[in-house]
């Protein structure tokens, strides 16, 4: 069934606030005009004081109570135009230096401040304008019709100033599929060299080594049998050992168990193998994409690795939820804490994995637990093909 285009229309401006709801939002807007003027006489002053580190200090508290005073106004806009206003703030990495860093070099602050100029000016006249034309016996029908696309306009600014336009969307994401790819390729030229090392090293001497006694097997035959006897069954043994290492690699590359029974089966078979209680949370589709299940297994797989190695917990939890075209995970430990994922190639793999399907990774770890590595990966559910008997 399609929907007409009037009706698309017709629906987003059922979306957006009634006269009485922008007057309501005019009053907020004036209510909320002297926390903007502090806040930006604050701003102004913190990164004036900057040179002699007092200004750090504000500038760590003002910036993010900024960025909260600025996020109602962006709701109040969203309200009045009947569509949401994305805030594509630069991630945190974490650490007060490293935060305040990210939030000051950050184009989106900038535009804050310069939103902040024009809300103390011509966007808090225009709201007032909105509550005189109520207020007014003969400016009253003004308002009757008028208030709507006043404080819309209005809100069409702040949605101009807030939010990064199209452009800018588009570089941003030509950036980011840029240094993902630039990762991905990186990545997986180090895992091949990891599997030739991986078959070099193992399997391939193994199996030279059962070459190696066969062929003296075949040269005592005649003259010693019971030699002949000891070395294949050494070549039998060393088979063995060759065929366990090639599975091992196999699974590093494509674990069975994943292509036998899904996600999460072998999120439960990984569970199964840690030597601390792990709590599933599970709501999966029968199956993913091959490529996603492969790329969120390992990163499971990386992450209880981690906590079995180096946090010293007692409990597991992992938790994998597919809604709305997005897969959410999240696996969290309660050890002693202080992962850091730029200090090991493990996470930065994971994550370089779920960058090639536009996912992303967040790593918490305070010292003193909890660690908790979440990721979201966009992706439809993929069942398999079934045949009619």
């Amino acid at each position: 069934m399609s929907t007409r285009p009037e009706a698309v229309v017709d629906s987003a401006v059922d979306a957006r606030a009634g006269r009485w709801a922008a007057t309501g939002f005019a009053v907020l807007h004036v209510l909320l005009f002297v926390p903007v003027v502090l806040t930006f006489v604050l701003v102004t002053v913190s990164a004036v004081l900057v040179v002699v580190w007092l200004g750090v200090i504000l500038l760590a508290g003002v910036l993010p109570a900024m960025r909260g005073l600025v996020g109602i106004h962006r709701w109040i806009a969203s309200r009045l135009l009947g569509a949401p206003l994305p805030a594509p703030y630069r991630p945190l990495p974490g650490g007060l230096l490293r935060d305040l860093n990210t939030r000051a070099t950050d184009p989106l602050t900038w535009r804050e401040i310069l939103w902040m100029l024009w809300a103390m000016t011509f966007g808090f006249a225009v709201s007032l304008l909105a509550l005189v034309l109520l207020l007014g016996v003969v400016t009253w029908p003004i308002w009757w019709y008028g208030v709507g696309p006043l404080m819309r306009a209005r809100a069409v600014v702040d949605r101009a100033i807030l939010t990064i336009g199209r452009t800018e969307r588009l570089e941003q994401r030509v950036q980011a599929l840029t240094e993902s790819r630039a990762v991905v390729v990186d990545h997986s030229a180090a895992e091949l060299r990891r599997i030739e090392r991986d078959l070099h090293d193992g399997p391939q001497a193994r199996l030279a080594a059962v070459s190696l006694s066969l062929g003296l097997a075949d040269d005592l035959f005649e003259t010693d049998p019971d030699a002949a006897r000891r070395l294949i069954n050494e070549a039998r043994t060393t088979s063995s050992s060759a065929l366990g290492e090639l599975r091992d690699v196999v699974r590093g590359i494509h674990p069975p168990v994943l292509a036998d029974r899904g996600l999460g089966g072998a999120v439960a078979a990984l569970a199964i193998d840690m030597p601390v209680p792990v709590d599933l949370d599970l709501e999966l589709p029968e199956r993913l994409p091959a490529p996603v299940e492969s790329a969120v297994y390992f990163t499971v797989a990386e992450s209880l690795a981690n906590t079995a190695k180096h946090a010293g917990a007692g409990q597991v939890a992992i938790r994998l939820h597919h809604a709305d075209g997005l897969l959410r995970g999240e696996v969290r430990d309660d050890g002693r804490g202080g992962a850091n994922p730029r200090s090991g190639t493990g996470l930065q793999g994971i994550a370089a994995r779920l960058a090639a399907f536009d996912g992303t990774m967040s790593v918490s770890s305070p010292v003193g637990g909890p660690t908790v590595v979440s990721w979201e990966v966009p992706c439809a559910s993929s069942s398999p093909k079934t045949t009619p008997s």
